[in-house]
């Protein structure tokens, strides 16, 4: 198997073929020739109904989850008595039981189906996230957090891990770009909502916050109800796709190497060689740091804005939206030439050392406009540096089982950083956050040289085998048994 960072791909005479038989074997029907017109057709159309349900599921979750970064400008610690570390102990402990659920989230997936899992948890968390701006002391505000955690879990990785039913090695990046971009977005409208939503501050006697809570709720609610009825659960019982696309989509998984039908089932064989898997480790801890980053940025952006300036609140919410807005522009070009030249290392180098320089002018000694500029380039390789390795490393797993847990235990331990995460920004070290921002490039840092790495060690694995000097590890296998290698052969 080839390993992404170096991919080739097989010309057309040499595609696999497919009839009407939709099993995903080495035996597959040799009648029709994938048809390149007809599959961009299928995939613009899978973008139409996927992509918006995905990227709005992902922008309501995240925004549900940060928007008590611009809660806290409208009142939420003095309503609820929060003293010294109070608040960052609320941002934290969300994360103690969010990563708990996502390496269970994503093995359940396809026994619940995607639809009614998914769409259960969306409901679920969205009342939550309403019933936390009535919250009346601090102890309530922890309780929702913690069960807001628990729901929200599972929404990423089987976000991710969903796309990959769809979409083949070429396309995911984009798509799953798509879900930073709704990140970014969230962010973006957060702040913009915020800002219009903070004029009804002690309307009705009530602070701006708990308007914030309870209006950026319920959207969630009706969402749920809805992905029950839109969201398919695999290509074959997808409701827009044509009898000749649903042949065609079975088509493009055969091509991808090991996506036999065993392949795409559950094993548990499966399940531990992730767990033995150092190069899975190698993404974990990569995601970390990176992810550090991503919490610290999102929770933290507006009162960071605060302290590099003078500006009124209202003012510091609408700051924050150019620089989520490059982020976001910035993934879409990037996930699109990632997916194109099928190269996923060097462009997470290129951008994790933008992110690197932005934080080092952030600690620098410079005038305001030249912190706001830092935090320009750190939300050009931020995203960059999240989303791009969630597609690198499904990409080189091909079996179900183990991409599953492989992704979910990247995510779960890339999320951990989200304990950490807001106690590197404590009040009293403001305005300036030297430390804060100290550790977090030190871990962008990190994180960046690790992505280097398994880019040098993916493009030597790739130029051994191309030589052929790895074939005697399949010699006598038949074709079936080397596509049921997965990642090994």
């Amino acid at each position: 198997m080839n390993m992404n960072d170096g991919n080739t791909y097989r010309k057309e005479e040499d595609l696999p073929k497919v009839g009407n038989d939709e099993k995903v074997d080495s035996q597959v029907a040799e009648t029709v020739h994938i048809n390149w017109t007809a599959e961009k057709r299928l995939v613009r159309r899978l973008d139409l109904h996927l992509i918006p349900i995905v990227m709005l599921l992902y922008l309501l979750s995240f925004l549900d989850r940060v928007n008590i970064g611009n809660a806290r400008l409208y009142g939420l610690e003095s309503d609820l008595n929060m003293v010294g570390n109070d608040y960052l102990t609320a941002v934290s402990l969300l994360f103690v039981t969010y990563i708990a659920f996502e390496v269970p989230s994503n093995l359940v997936l396809k026994k619940f189906t995607p639809s009614r899992f998914i769409a259960t948890i969306t409901i679920v968390w969205g009342t939550i996230a309403t019933f936390t701006g009535l919250c009346q002391t601090f102890g309530g505000l922890i309780a929702c957090r913690l069960l807001l955690g628990v729901v929200e879990a599972g929404l990423f990785p089987c976000m991710a891990l969903y796309l990959t039913f769809f979409y083949t090695k070429r396309e995911l990046a984009l798509r799953i770009g798509y879900l930073f971009v709704s990140a970014a977005l969230a962010g973006a409208f957060g702040g913009l909502l915020a800002y219009g939503i903070g004029h009804l501050d002690h309307v009705h006697g009530l602070r701006g916050w708990r308007y914030i809570m309870i209006i950026e709720g319920l959207p969630t609610i009706i969402l749920g109800i809805a992905v029950f009825f839109l969201l398919p659960n695999e290509p074959e019982t997808a409701y827009f796709l044509s009898s000749e696309e649903k042949d065609l989509m079975v088509a493009r998984r055969a091509r991808d190497q090991g996506q036999t039908k065993s392949a795409q089932m559950v094993h548990r064989s499966d399940v531990k060689k992730a767990f033995i898997d150092w190069k899975v480790y190698a993404f974990m801890a990569g995601q970390f740091g990176a992810d550090t980053v991503l919490y610290g940025y999102s929770t933290f952006l507006p009162t960071i804005i605060q302290g590099i300036g003078t500006w009124s609140t209202a003012q510091v919410q609408l700051l924050t939206v150019p620089c989520y807005a490059l982020g976001a522009i910035t993934y879409l070009m990037v996930a699109t030439l990632s997916d194109r030249h099928q190269m996923r290392g060097m462009y997470c180098v290129i951008m994790g050392s933008i992110m690197v320089i932005g934080y080092g002018l952030l600690i620098s000694s410079s005038t305001a406009g030249v912190h706001y500029f830092g935090c320009f380039l750190v939300a050009m390789g931020l995203y960059v540096l999240v989303g791009l390795p969630l597609a690198w490393l499904p990409n080189n797993n091909p079996r179900y089982g183990k991409r599953a847990t492989a992704s979910g235990l990247q995510l779960t331990v890339g999320n951990a950083s989200g304990i950490m995460a807001p106690f590197i920004y404590p009040s009293a070290e403001g305005p300036r956050y030297i430390k804060g921002h100290s550790i977090t490039l030190a871990l962008a840092g990190i994180s960046t040289v690790m992505y280097g790495f398994m880019w040098y060690y993916f493009s030597r694995r790739n130029e051994y085998r191309a030589a052929g000097r790895e074939d005697s590890k399949v010699a006598n296998m038949t074709e079936e048994e080397i596509l049921e290698l997965g990642d090994e052969s």
